[in-house]
């Protein structure tokens, strides 16, 4: 009788327990991090100086406040014919130019897309914005001298596929090497299309136009708890996801496999405060690589060693 008396007692800081446990655990996956952490240190060798290999960054520009950007700045691509970054915001629907130093360039009002939340970067003045809400890829064009983007008539493409209000389209990125266009659903469920012929068709060339889901090979499913962004890195062919809830930049190979990890936590990376509300991911032709956070906070890392598939000339100066 005691002894059940005892078990009675201490039933329900049991329960406490085991609910703080599965809490931390939805929260912070630490025994998910510990392992893809475990992961990431066999292949340290193999993709230290071959893939991007998110432990060699360290933060160079921390928080910087973009001006004329008052909140809900949102996804992040880089183009090469400018040396620029573009994002966007939907409050109100505009798109924004800002050198690699968070600087803003230019703000062009945006109409014809109520929600866009992603955008990248194809080809000359090309660019693909994401309407989240209604899960539609926009093909627009912003040229050196444009002062405004009206997508009004743009060519478009939308997927009501899981249609879900505020949990649709929440990046995207463009692939020259495979010409694809890859596009993120934040969540319920979390998704990543692979979307080939786009541009093409909606050029009015030829239509032939292939949609498929990627997915970790060998798993059931991406471990983070939302998906607020990617981007594609052509010189390795690697893939960087980047998830708000789960506080988490992960870097996947071609093949789909799990490379390297960059918690976004104080301390971190040589971060002050951890970075909350993470909403874009980049990478630029030097190799930096960039975050933005919503409302309008912008970070640069740079590499702490080369890597092989650096310029020259952005290696020299690490």
């Amino acid at each position: 009788m005691a002894d059940r008396r005892g078990w009675r007692r201490w039933l329900p800081a049991a329960l406490v327990l085991a609910a703080a446990l599965g809490v931390l655990e939805w929260r912070f996956q630490p025994l998910n991090l510990t392992r893809h952490w475990l992961q990431m240190k066999a292949g340290e060798s193999r993709w230290a100086a071959a893939g991007i290999w998110l432990p060699a960054y360290s933060v160079t520009i921390d928080a910087r406040v973009i001006e004329g950007i008052d909140g809900n700045a949102s996804g992040l691509t880089f183009d090469p014919v400018r040396g620029s970054l573009y994002t966007v915001t939907n409050k109100p629907p505009a798109v924004f130019e800002v050198s690699r130093e968070g600087k803003p360039l230019r703000l062009l009002p945006l109409r014809g897309i109520t929600d866009p939340e992603g955008i990248a970067h194809v080809r000359g003045d090309l660019f693909v914005i994401a309407d989240e809400r209604s899960q539609q890829l926009v093909l627009v064009r912003i040229g050196a001298d444009a002062t405004a983007v009206d997508a009004s008539d743009a060519p478009r493409l939308g997927l009501a596929i899981d249609l879900d209000g505020n949990r649709g389209f929440e990046g995207v990125s463009w692939d020259s090497v495979r010409g694809r266009l890859l596009v993120v659903k934040e969540k319920s469920p979390l998704r990543i299309y692979e979307i080939n012929g786009l541009p093409e068709a909606l050029s009015g060339g030829r239509l032939d136009l292939q949609i498929s889901e990627w997915k970790e090979p060998g798993s059931s499913g991406l471990f983070m708890h939302d998906l607020s962004s990617l981007t594609l890195h052509e010189p390795t062919g690697h893939m960087l996801l980047l998830s708000d809830e789960s506080r988490l930049v992960v870097e996947y190979d071609a093949a789909g496999t799990l490379v390297s990890l960059m918690p976004l936590w104080p301390g971190w990376h040589g971060l002050a405060h951890g970075i909350a509300q993470a909403e874009g991911v980049a990478l630029d032709d030097e190799g930096a690589l960039y975050l933005l956070s919503e409302p309008n906070l912008f970070y640069r890392f740079e590499r702490t060693t080369p890597a092989a598939w650096q310029p020259q000339r952005a290696a020299a100066g690490r």
